[in-house]
């Protein structure tokens, strides 16, 4: 028996595979929903997701992250995936343009794009601006967990300044 599905049915079912474990499958769902319609850009976005978390194709996963982004500019779950990825492959003009586009898409988790700015300069050592990015963060975000995460970080900052400013004293 043949069963038909909608688009949106099909990109359910790929989701669930993706929650089971089951990335090859939810990889050929998407491919599919991709190849009858080319424009759902939902479909981009889990297929980047896919690249990027699962398979490690960081230039792929960038491709359909981009993709995602000019079907759907306000579709806000893509932008932190987006830059985490960007951060990852160090494309330093490309990180601004993503964070500041990101916080004017309504809906985007803005806690956890300061999040990854503050991580981006935490790894670059600029230590101001990752506190000051970590404030943001903290001030947006909305759940207990991320707050808790947040703080962790701001601590392991200030952990990371006394242990520099230890390790300059001693060498002088």
């Amino acid at each position: 028996m043949d069963i038909l599905y909608t688009i949106e049915e099909k990109y359910l079912e790929a989701l669930e595979e993706l929650d089971y474990g089951q990335p090859q499958k939810a990889h050929y769902l998407l491919k599919e929903i991709i190849q009858t319609e080319p424009d759902f850009a939902r479909a981009h976005y889990q297929l980047g997701y896919i690249y990027h978390y699962r398979f490690k194709n960081y230039q792929t996963a960038g491709y359909y992250y981009e993709s995602c982004i000019s079907l759907e500019p306000e579709f806000p779950d893509v932008y932190v995936d987006h830059l985490s990825l960007l951060i990852t492959l160090e494309r330093h003009k490309m990180i601004d343009q993503t964070f500041k586009k990101a916080l004017e898409v309504k809906g985007v988790c803005k806690s956890c794009i300061y999040e990854r700015m503050g991580l981006y300069a935490e790894k670059s050592m600029q230590w101001l601006e990752a506190g000051q990015y970590f404030q943001l963060a903290f001030i947006n975000a909305l759940i207990k967990e991320e707050k808790a995460t947040i703080n962790d970080h701001i601590e392991r900052l200030k952990e990371k300044k006394v242990q520099r400013s230890k390790f300059i004293y001693s060498i002088q």
